[in-house]
């Protein structure tokens, strides 16, 4: 089988309520910006990949699919192993096109992506519903309705202000109680002693984990602000490949990490993270970027194949408008079931890529 044709084409999909406007300390958006590949191959098989694009600039659909095409029409679109020894893109751009490959090779052998991982350990994904930074009055109606709606763990945006974060937390636990497990990702906004001191106020709160409230590097921070609460440490941004995974045990730096496919540069990473982290007892959670189709469902295969993603994954797919997929990917009560289908489980629609489709 050879790749014959790669398309890439960026969309913008409007989020309704209660996401949008999801504001975090950086900026406020009410759309979800991505990148999906397809690519064909000479037996008339068909792989669908995404990667997130959200806030880039300079981003251009033509230049990728440029790029694209002339290095992968005629390769091999089944060895993967090959494909990630030799591919010089980006993460982003490795990402969206390795797991249209993936989907490619599931589809060809007529069985899911997660069966080529070694199978499955897990047949429901639970996601925890996200929200951006509100007042204590608007976190406790978001709060509520996501209980309503059978969500199990809520994860903020948070960052602009101490004060600000202590307050929606608080109104979180006023409105719901312990009926959701609760964790705040301020990306990088405080310095460790600000985070030392955020993290200690919000030790009666019992959160999950306070998600990379501090700069990526040095993981000596990380380390030392984990001696200074009760309050565990999620990192994220500190996440890359496997070898960051690693940096982060050498030095003790967290009690949770959150790799993301369009950072690692795919799947097959995001699975290598996960092994690591078994073999070390550490709890995985995929990140999202505000995923739609392509990408939500390779986190689900990720999730279904490892046992190190033992806690609720990242999303905000409950909050887009619509998708670019063909049929929609259902959450019920706060899970996601396994997309027991050839491939990612998910078939990319021309119509909605050309109704949300971004010239660029």
């Amino acid at each position: 089988m050879q790749v014959t044709n790669v398309e890439v084409t960026v969309v913008e999909v409007p989020q309704i309520d209660p996401i949008a406007p999801y504001r975090s300390h950086v900026r406020t958006s009410s759309t979800t910006c991505s990148a999906i590949v397809r690519v064909d191959t000479d037996e008339g098989i068909t792989g669908w990949g995404e990667h997130n694009v959200n806030f880039l600039p300079d981003i251009s659909a033509a230049r990728m699919q440029a790029q694209s095409a002339a290095w992968l029409v005629g390769r091999d679109p089944q060895n993967l192993v090959s494909f990630h020894r030799e591919c010089p893109f980006e993460s982003r751009l490795k990402s969206g096109i390795e797991l249209a490959l993936w989907d490619i090779h599931g589809k060809a052998l007529g069985v899911p992506v997660a069966h080529l991982l070694g199978g499955t350990v897990r047949d429901q994904i639970e996601v925890a519903a996200c929200m951006g930074i509100q007042s204590y009055e608007r976190a406790g109606e978001i709060a509520s309705y996501y209980v309503e709606q059978g969500f199990r763990t809520l994860k903020t945006k948070a960052g602009s202000d101490p004060d600000e974060d202590y307050e929606m937390v608080r109104g979180v636990r006023d409105a719901v109680g312990d009926a959701l497990r609760l964790r705040i990702d301020p990306n990088r906004a405080y310095s460790p002693a600000q985070a030392a001191e955020l993290a200690k106020r919000l030790e009666p709160f019992q959160l999950e984990y306070f998600e990379q409230p501090i700069p990526a590097e040095p993981l000596s921070d990380a380390r030392w602000l984990r001696s200074q609460t009760s309050t565990p440490i999620a990192l994220n941004e500190s996440v890359v490949g496997p070898d960051t995974v690693l940096d982060i045990l050498r030095e003790d730096a967290a009690a949770f990490v959150l790799p993301d496919t369009h950072i690692a540069g795919g799947i097959l990473p995001c699975v290598t993270i996960g092994r690591i982290c078994e073999a070390a007892d550490l709890p995985c959670i995929m990140h999202c970027g505000h995923d739609l189709g392509p990408k939500t469902a390779a986190m689900v295969h990720v999730v279904a194949a490892c046992s190190a993603y033992s806690l609720a994954n990242d999303t905000t797919y409950f909050g887009l408008e619509d998708d670019i997929v063909l049929e929609r990917i259902t959450i019920n009560n706060g899970k996601i079931a396994f997309l027991n289908k050839p491939g990612l489980g998910v078939e990319g629609d021309p119509e909605r890529l050309a109704r949300y489709r971004v010239d660029c």
